[in-house]
């Protein structure tokens, strides 16, 4: 687990092997859970994509980074060694944290940043998931190169509640700058314009064909006839939700966000940053004498500009074993492309996440909240700060910065760790608790933006008692333009029980919610010009970041924070902090 200089193709082929091998392991014979170590040395690497060279922070050298894989129940140690200039933290992206929210990883929130040449050991274990989750880093833009795959297999002879598939393939999206991205975003903050894009989407590092001077980085999948596989997408991107699909294949939805949900089919699938899905692909019964093109790009709502390039990879059979010499080579077989949505194709998206569905069984339960203890109506969108005096500004005009806000309220990040302050009783000076439970002052939210677009700022969060239920809305608006935000809700999953168009309402949509087999999952996209509704018990004590998982959105303040209290019982606590826990 120590620094290594290895390609990420050659980690993916290694994680293949131990993917499909780990289901033999006499070591996870009886059903507890063991403990896995991993060492995660944070250092500089040089890499080259699209002709250009950078040095990009890594871990262990490797990008993407190197994957997380236990079963259920396992416990997870992972030391975390800062050997860069940056400051970092690393979230472990919708895994549960149950009592364990000083290892979660959002900088400033649950802990300070490990500062240069410190470590910080982050200990968790995973609780009722089975599925695909990734981590990375949650400081600034860094997770643009820091980011690997969390593979979280069912308990020893538990079976998948579908075929064994043959092979298990983890397709991870990500976003390529040539320059340093740290420099993008710090260079977008000051002067309260939108950031540059990026200049290429990947897959497992590898931008793909369709890119200049990128052939070589390619990523490849070859499949046998007739085999049935299992692909473990992760969208890993900054700013861009994506649709997907693999040419004249049909794709079947098996799991998101570490939840099983009721398969279906599709030929192309959409996922926010922040979100993962299963898909088993089944292989053509015999050798189809053609290559397929794997691609994804954006699905893009807002008005900003936006990266509008293609990522794509190669589908190849393996051809059958007494090929006759004449046999076409790969190279000169028919390519066949997918088509893909339009890049608007908000119907699309809606269509979409309506098919998702928890399998709510005996085995498998959708442990939906019947009753509500806590109602929430949250607007989320951008908004406009004044430009500081005696500068100029490239806002929506000259003399405002962009903003983005939950209710109004833009989030500053303290100088000093939440969890820490609430935990020690010293929120004095670090936060407030007066988060409105709606928005303070109420308008057409998707019809015309009002005159005033300057929104409020401030670090304030929502306290709940031990075990609330609640119920959130959450609102897009117009101002600026409406766009579709991917919500990402730490600590918990939530059940998203009802979705629509224009602006809800109290009265009439929750008749409409689904409270039987709602889809269960940590990030949900907000509909563009929409709502959505989602569900949760608050049975996790601590403090939980909810932001949107588009990176500048968050850059710009759209996040917000809930605080859950202890309970009355010794294991509805949140234990005290880690020796190890990094100082501001």
């Amino acid at each position: 687990m120590g620094a290594s200089l290895i390609p990420s193709t050659t980690i993916f082929k290694v994680l293949f092997l131990v993917l499909n091998s780990l289901w033999f392991l006499p070591e996870l014979a009886n059903g507890a859970g063991i403990t896995r170590h991993y060492k995660f040395n944070v250092e500089l690497q040089n890499v080259t994509r699209l002709c250009h060279t950078k040095s990009i922070v890594s871990v262990n050298g490797q990008f993407p980074g190197p994957p997380i894989i236990a079963r259920e129940g396992d416990r997870v140690v992972v030391k975390v060694v800062n050997h860069v200039q940056n400051n970092v933290t690393i979230h472990w992206h919708g895994v549960r944290q149950l009592r364990s929210g000083w290892a979660d990883g959002p900088a400033y929130v649950t802990q300070c940043p490990i500062q240069t040449g410190q470590t910080y050991v982050y200990n968790f274990t995973i609780t009722g998931q089975r599925g695909t989750l990734f981590w990375h880093a949650h400081i600034s833009w860094l997770r643009s190169t820091l980011y690997g795959p969390i593979i979280i297999l069912p308990k020893k002879n538990v079976p998948y509640p579908f075929a064994k598939p043959y092979k298990e393939v983890p397709i991870i999206f990500g976003e390529w700058w040539n320059t340093d991205p740290e420099a993008v975003i710090t260079q977008a903050l000051q002067n309260g314009g939108g950031p540059n894009v990026s200049d290429a989407y990947t897959i497992n590092g590898l931008p793909g064909p369709l890119y200049n001077c990128s052939a070589q980085d390619t990523f490849k999948l070859k499949v046998k006839p007739g085999k049935t596989y299992l692909l473990r997408l992760v969208n890993a991107a900054l700013n861009d939700e994506l649709f997907f699909s693999i040419a004249n294949h049909t794709l079947t939805v098996v799991d998101v966000d570490a939840i099983y949900v009721k398969p279906f089919k599709t030929d192309t699938i959409l996922i926010t940053p922040g979100q993962t899905t299963n898909l088993l692909l089944k292989a053509k019964p015999h050798f189809p004498n053609a290559t397929f093109l794997m691609a994804a790009r954006p699905y893009a709502t807002g008005r900003g500009t936006f990266d509008n390039s293609t990522v794509a990879g190669l589908l190849h059979y393996e051809p059958p074993p007494k090929s006759s010499p004449s046999a076409p080579s790969f190279e000169n077989l028919p390519l066949f492309k997918p088509t893909l949505p339009p890049l608007n194709d908000t119907s699309f998206a809606a269509n979409f996440t309506r098919k998702l569905r928890s399998l709510a069984n005996t085995q498998f339960p959708a442990n939906v909240p019947q009753k509500v203890d806590k109602r929430f109506f949250f607007t989320v969108g951008l908004g406009t700060n004044p430009c500081p005096q005696n500068q100029t500004c490239q806002g929506p005009n000259n003399s405002t910065m962009f903003s983005a806000s939950v209710n109004n309220v833009s989030f500053v990040l303290p100088t000093t760790a939440i969890l820490q302050a609430h935990f020690f009783q010293q929120s004095n000076g670090i936060y407030t608790t007066d988060f409105p439970a709606t928005p303070i002052f109420p308008f057409n939210y998707t019809g015309t933006q009002p005159n005033n677009t300057m929104v409020s700022n401030g670090t304030k969060v929502v306290v709940l008692p031990f075990n609330t239920s609640v119920e959130l809305v959450l609102q897009d608006t117009s101002i600026l333009g409406i766009e579709s935000h991917p919500l990402h809700l730490h600590g918990f999953n939530f059940f998203v029980v009802g979705q629509g168009f224009g602006i809800f309402d109290a009265k009439k949509d929750p008749s409409k919610f689904n409270l039987v087999d709602p889809v269960e999952r940590n990030t949900v996209g907000v509909p563009s010009g929409g709502w959505v509704a989602i569900r949760f018990l608050a049975d996790n004590p601590g403090v939980w970041l909810m932001h949107c998982h588009l990176e500048v959105h968050t850059s710009w303040g759209l996040k917000m924070g809930w605080i859950v209290k202890d309970g009355k019982m010794p294991n509805q606590k949140l234990p005290p902090p880690p020796s190890d826990l990094p100082k501001c």
